[in-house]
């Protein structure tokens, strides 16, 4: 088994769990009202600025020159490929990207993306690699979820979104990570190992804790 398809193992119930979550449900049938879709693309867009800046710390941790190429390359396309869409949806919605990155982070969105830098800041090139990849494959895999019937109607609400998460290009992204993490884990020592068996389920959990923060439409209580 390759460490990645172990980490996943590890946080199965957690992945498992997503696929049922009300907000996924209501995404993919397209029930989902739009008000907590607007709710979840403002915190998602504060969300891939931070992002961005985990990658960009991979690029520097990168042990070699294509591995630091290619995560320069996440965090140019997380904020031109991914932010575009979220753009496009504020312009339907009358909201500037500038107004769109001024939006409070909510609570869960806070810790995800402070967990994230935490591991940005001081782990390794695996390490990093680790807490952003529940981020990539949890989408791909929710995206060929919604999708396993066939591409959604031009009339689904949500289709841009859809067809996004579950496009050739978006699987790349986390075939890539998933190769990269196999491969450092090989020379890693056992503490780094623990440290990104953990840092993979926290993400993990943080990821089904975003669509419950989205679902709920999450607010700081003081």
């Amino acid at each position: 088994m390759s460490f990645s398809d172990h980490l996943r193992r590890l946080a199965e119930p957690i992945w498992t769990a997503q696929l049922s979550h009300p907000f996924v449900v209501a995404l993919g049938n397209g029930t989902l009202h739009q008000r907590k879709f607007r709710y979840y693309i403002l915190q998602d867009a504060r969300f891939l600025g931070d992002l961005s800046r985990v990658f960009a710390a991979g690029a520097l941790r990168a042990p070699d020159s294509d591995s630091a190429l290619r995560f320069a390359k996440l965090a140019e396309d997380t904020i031109t490929v991914e932010r575009s869409l979220h753009e496009n949806y504020g312009t339907g919605w009358k909201i500037t990207a500038r107004a769109m990155a001024s939006v409070p982070m909510a609570p869960t969105n806070y810790a995800y993306t402070r967990h994230m830098l935490a591991v940005a800041a001081s782990g390794t090139a695996a390490e990093i690699a680790v807490v952003a990849l529940p981020c990539a494959w949890i989408y791909y895999v929710v995206g060929r979820h919604l999708l396993r019937k066939g591409p959604p109607p031009n009339t689904h609400p949500y289709r841009n979104w859809l067809m996004l998460y579950a496009s050739p290009e978006f699987a790349d992204v986390q075939r890539w990570m998933r190769r990269q993490v196999d491969r450092w884990a090989k020379t890693a020592g056992q503490e780094e190992r623990r440290r990104m068996e953990e840092s993979f389920v926290i993400s993990s959990r943080y990821e089904w804790m975003f669509w419950e923060m989205a679902w709920t439409e999450e607010q700081w209580p003081v």
